[in-house]
């Protein structure tokens, strides 16, 4: 796939959010990006892959509603949700979607700066043919040894990886066939989300297993997003933690949540090398209206 803009000489980058398991955080960590990257003057656009579930799709519809609701402007990227031809795809079913998904992708390339994927918490076709274009590839992960389990084998005596699991061999398969095909090593990032408070001795095995599985497949590995209700509460409207602390906007009064909220935020997207997106007054001033 040629990802040259033809409009403006340019590159868009192709940002993939994935995990081959359910409620790891994809879609919340998927919208936060797209937002960041629009509040950065970014040209954005956003597509949905999972046909089943649709938590992005819904969650950009959410946003437009509250929109309408409040008569303000907010980002919204320009988003798609691609749907497969049948959930019993035969072989040329499962190339004509991999075609028109492919399609989509080189089409927005040339209008935009970044296009951010939400994949599947399942195996699929397409959701696979995602990460092979992949620049940045996010895998948000919960911090226990069930999520963990994608990614490795764990000696059940030692704890210890004994070998990649069937998304990290995935994944490093996509990425292999990215740099035969483009001489591009995508940066695969990997998220612990919902990490304790409290330094237990399951993080620090999780821990231990993740160190030696990112020297293993070669990925980042970074602290992602706690276990907050905010994040939760936002969902409904469409909101995000970068949105600005404004009582109209939140629809609740701004509180010391959502300002841990927003600094939690953008020390992930400083990690992800897309950050940008610094305190300021607006920040400051909530703070002191949250106190």
């Amino acid at each position: 796939m040629s990802t040259e803009n033809a409009t403006q000489g340019r590159f868009a980058r192709v940002i993939v959010v994935g995990n081959e398991k359910g409620g790891s955080g994809k879609s919340t960590v998927a919208m936060h990006v797209a937002l960041a990257l629009m509040k950065s003057n970014q040209r954005v656009a956003t597509i949905d892959l999972d046909s089943r579930q649709s938590t992005l799709t819904h969650y950009i519809e959410n946003r437009y509603d509250w929109v309408q609701h409040i008569g303000r402007e907010l980002e919204i990227p320009d988003h798609l949700y691609f749907t497969e031809n049948t959930n019993h795809p035969t072989a040329e079913d499962e190339a004509a979607d991999g075609k028109a998904f492919l399609d989509i992708v080189e089409e927005r390339t040339g209008r935009y700066d970044f296009i951010v994927i939400d994949t599947p918490g399942h195996h699929n076709y397409v959701g696979r043919l995602a990460h092979t274009v992949a620049d940045i590839l996010i895998t948000p992960l919960n911090d226990s040894f069930v999520d963990l389990d994608v990614l490795g084998t764990v000696d059940p005596e030692t704890l210890g990886v004994t070998s990649p699991s069937h998304y990290g061999q995935m994944v490093e398969a996509a990425r292999q066939q990215r740099r035969l095909r483009d001489n591009v090593t995508a940066d695969w990032v990997v998220l612990r989300n919902r990490l304790s408070m409290l330094n237990s001795r399951n993080t620090r095995n999780v821990g231990e297993c993740l160190q030696k599985l990112s020297q293993m497949l070669d990925f980042r590995c970074v602290d992602g997003l706690a276990e907050r209700v905010i994040f939760r509460e936002f969902y409904p409207r469409g909101l995000t933690a970068l949105d600005a602390l404004d009582e109209v906007i939140l629809g609740t009064r701004p509180t010391i949540s959502h300002v841990t909220a927003r600094l939690e935020v953008e020390n992930l997207l400083s990690a992800l090398g897309l950050g940008g997106l610094s305190a300021n007054s607006e920040m400051a001033g909530a703070s002191r209206a949250a106190a």
